[in-house]
């Protein structure tokens, strides 16, 4: 007798954006990100087109932590050579339609990126990647740090704090 199996993008689409199932998607999260992490509300992930020549984007589900952070989450079933492109734009596109006329560029929200892809992408041993940008010196080889001032404003111990993040999950 076979089981039936969900496959996980399915649940994540159709099941995880439900109020009540919150609890499985944070405990997911906060695995990743050894983080405690609290959904606040799913946001709407179809993301328009500002201009005619635009290009459309729409992530499988784009949520909203107790941190104020956003956090994508894309599956990816088919092959893409150039999904990495494809990362960095849903990215902007989170960060740029989440700032308005009139705010601090203080005020853009942290975003985190999580890929799960069910193909080869790149070349590697592991299954988790975490990318994150860091500012290294060309001739010291030190990563430029936040003065004491920046800390105390932004809130944030280090510059890569402030930028995106990437998760990429290769399922085989």
């Amino acid at each position: 007798m076979s089981k039936k199996l969900i496959r996980f993008d399915w649940a994540i689409k159709r099941l995880l954006r439900n109020k009540a199932n919150f609890v499985v998607l944070e405990g997911f999260l906060s695995e990743l990100l050894f983080d405690n992490i609290k959904i606040e509300h799913i946001l709407e992930s179809d993301r328009n087109q500002e201009t005619e020549d635009d290009k459309f984007n729409r992530v499988d589900i784009l949520t909203q932590n107790s941190k104020n952070e956003l956090i994508i989450i894309e599956i990816q079933s088919t092959y893409e050579i150039d999904y990495f492109h494809r990362m960095a734009y849903g990215v902007s596109k989170a960060i740029t339609e989440n700032l308005k006329l009139g705010q601090e560029y203080s005020e853009i929200k942290k975003v985190i990126s999580v890929n799960i892809v069910y193909f080869d992408l790149g070349q590697g041993q592991d299954y988790i990647y975490k990318g994150k940008t860091d500012f290294r010196g060309l001739h010291q080889n030190d990563i430029l740090g936040l003065s004491e001032k920046q800390k105390t404003t932004f809130l944030k111990q280090e510059v890569a704090a402030i930028f995106p993040e990437y998760y990429l999950l290769k399922v085989n």
